[in-house]
């Protein structure tokens, strides 16, 4: 792909996102938006501001277990300073009051799916805009762009709308809310890519050190750093291009079962 092709693509995917967030705004009230510091939803918050003139027109929701790297809470802590983010801190419920039939690293990781239940009863959003992508992973890619979840925040794969022409359904039942994915026909390597056009800031474990880096970032007790040497952006974006592996190697819970991640999403896990 040329430079112009490139910079084309992000132009188109940029404008689609902020379509989608400005169309969210206007028709869900109220709206949050879920952070979790990694790349993608740093990027989202990056568009968000762009549709918005600077300004972010609704809170920022971080279900905290705890348990995320140092490096990441410091990156928290330093945007939120810096782009004077409304961010509520949601703590997540401890382990032992997770579903026990559940694999230990998807026990773990549900913690989020619990607190941000635990949010969704207390604050009532009828929106929650997320930064998930289709190529993640196999479940996420049956996904909507405005995807309603049920008063539970449950998540019914076979009920989903359909979305021709640029029509989202955006009516929400009493207590149930919208998810809404502006990020959701991006790449990893678009994101990457815009990223670096717009010099978006980013945790920098995502770059190499001593042979390895994250490329993907969740709490300290389920994701592992994958080996790399790709110490830059444009290196990631080469090793990308390369490889075959899944942008999730580096997730406990992917590992354990064959339907973990499909009990998470449809318990309402982003």
């Amino acid at each position: 792909m040329s430079v112009i092709e490139a910079t084309h693509d992000l132009d188109v995917l940029e404008h689609t996102a902020i379509t989608i967030v400005r169309e969210a705004f206007a028709t869900l009230r109220p709206l949050a938006m879920l952070w979790s510091m990694g790349k993608d939803s740093t990027a989202l918050l990056w568009i968000v501001r762009k549709a918005f003139f600077g300004e972010i027109p609704f809170p920022l929701v971080q279900l905290d277990t705890g348990l995320e790297l140092d490096e990441v809470y410091a990156f928290r802590d330093e945007l939120a300073r810096a782009w004077d983010l409304d961010l509520r801190v949601e703590p997540c419920p401890p382990e032992d009051e997770i579903d026990p039939t559940l694999p230990p690293a998807t026990r773990a990781a549900a913690r989020k799916t619990e607190g941000l239940r635990n949010y969704l009863e207390r604050e009532r959003p009828q929106g929650i805009v997320v930064g998930i992508r289709r190529d993640e992973q196999a479940t996420r890619a049956k996904e909507r762009v405005f995807s309603p979840r049920s008063a539970g925040g449950t998540w019914d794969v076979r009920s989903q709308p359909p979305e021709l022409w640029g029509y989202y359904a955006t009516d929400v039942a009493h207590g149930a809310h919208v998810r809404v994915h502006p990020l959701l026909q991006w790449t990893e390597i678009d994101v990457w890519r815009y990223t670096q056009r717009e010099q978006i800031p980013y945790v920098d474990l995502y770059l190499a050190r001593d042979g390895v880096r994250y490329r993907s970032l969740g709490e300290k007790n389920i994701t592992r750093p994958i080996a790399s040497e790709a110490s830059t952006i444009d290196a990631i974006i080469a090793e990308l291009l390369a490889t075959r592996d899944p942008e999730r190697a580096g997730r406990v819970m992917d590992h354990e079962s064959e339907d973990s991640f499909e009990r998470l999403r449809t318990a309402g896990y982003m």
